[in-house]
């Protein structure tokens, strides 16, 4: 890398690129962001032109197989994550991937083998942000609860907000694959605090049935339920349950009792934390030398330069929760069926 300079390419430049990804990459010294591609060179043009990105590419492939680049930043939906990502990674390039890992549990998984083939490279996703504030209290917290006995996780949001209803590309089965709603990103958080599920039954529905779709105008049947309930069994013997739903308005928090106490987080960014005996849970401040926050693109940058390995989130937590998001999915398309986690 001419003068240690990071050069970047952007493969998709949607919204979480653009007012987080870009201007955090862009504030690091030695960090130069080169190349960009979006679907259409309307919006391409529209990004390159706000950034100030010097080359414009016709196509995502020209920029993960680019030689001017050291890097790529894959902001895309879901559906273009894999091939994207094994491309980047076999053309040299390191790569930092949106959340929502991929499709499904088995492109996570050829993500996951691309990246152990090119050790040399940094393979990083997007973390699940929420409650980056908290992790580490919260895992030093958890052997003052005792055992753990159960946990439920209610997460309610607003509609997508989608002009002349329009089918959003959350919603869109083509586009997202068997991700649902904040599902992968609630788990994600899960497993930094506790073990892996071994099972899952899970029932959803879908309130807005149908969307117009913006490639044809055709109204079309959503597929991508709006609501989700999920019970499920992680190791050590710990029953949990979530409630995910864009019907409703009431503040997401996870709740984790155990023999001893309750513990209850807001999950939202900078979210209250609650700790207690049961019956008696209060406020308690996060010690300020505990107390998590927004790094990724430092950590990237830092992780391509070996100055530090980065902290969040690894492609082999990707999989796990996309193994679990496709359980969970598997298991509403059919009724509720138990599906194991093997």
């Amino acid at each position: 890398m001419q003068n240690n300079k990071i050069r970047i390419g952007i493969i998709g430049a949607g919204q979480n690129t653009k007012k987080i990804h870009l201007p955090k990459l862009l504030a690091l010294p030695g960090v130069e962001v080169l190349e960009v591609a979006n679907r259409t060179i309307e919006s391409t043009k529209i990004a390159a032109e706000e950034f100030n990105i010097p080359i414009l590419r016709d196509s995502w492939m020209e920029v993960a197989t680019s030689p001017n680049l050291s890097a790529v930043v894959i902001g895309t939906w879901p559906d273009l994550h894999c091939p994207a990502t094994c491309l980047a990674l076999e053309s040299g390039k390191h790569v930092l991937c949106e959340a929502r890992m991929a499709m499904n549990h088995a492109e996570a998984r050829k993500m996951l083998d691309t990246s152990l083939n090119h050790p040399e490279l940094v393979a990083q996703l997007v973390p699940a942000p929420f409650s980056l504030h908290a992790d580490t209290f919260i895992a030093n917290l958890m052997q003052d609860l005792g055992k753990i006995l159960f946990f439920h996780v209610d997460y309610q949001s607003a509609p997508l907000a989608v002009p002349q209803n329009f089918l959003h590309w959350r919603k869109n089965l083509k586009f997202s694959g068997m991700n649902v709603m904040t599902l992968g990103i609630i788990y994600e958080s899960l497993l930094r605090w506790l073990p892996p599920a071994q099972w899952v039954k899970a029932e959803a529905r879908t309130f807005n049935e149908t969307a117009i779709d913006p490639e044809t105008g055709d109204s079309v049947q959503i597929e991508i339920p709006d609501y989700l309930s999920v019970q499920m069994h992680l190791q050590e013997d710990i029953s949990g349950s979530m409630l995910i739903s864009e019907t409703g308005s009431d503040k997401p928090q996870v709740k984790i009792v155990g023999q001893k106490g309750t513990l209850v987080l807001e999950f939202i960014p900078d979210g209250k934390l609650y700790f207690g005996p049961h019956g008696q849970i209060k406020e308690i401040p996060i010690p300020k030398n505990l107390r998590g926050s927004w790094k990724v693109e430092e950590e990237f940058i830092n992780a391509i330069r070996r100055k530090t390995p980065f902290t969040h989130t690894s492609f082999a937590t990707g999989v796990e929760y996309m193994r679990f998001t496709e359980a969970v999915y598997r298991s509403y398309r059919n009724n509720g069926t138990k599906v194991p986690l093997p």
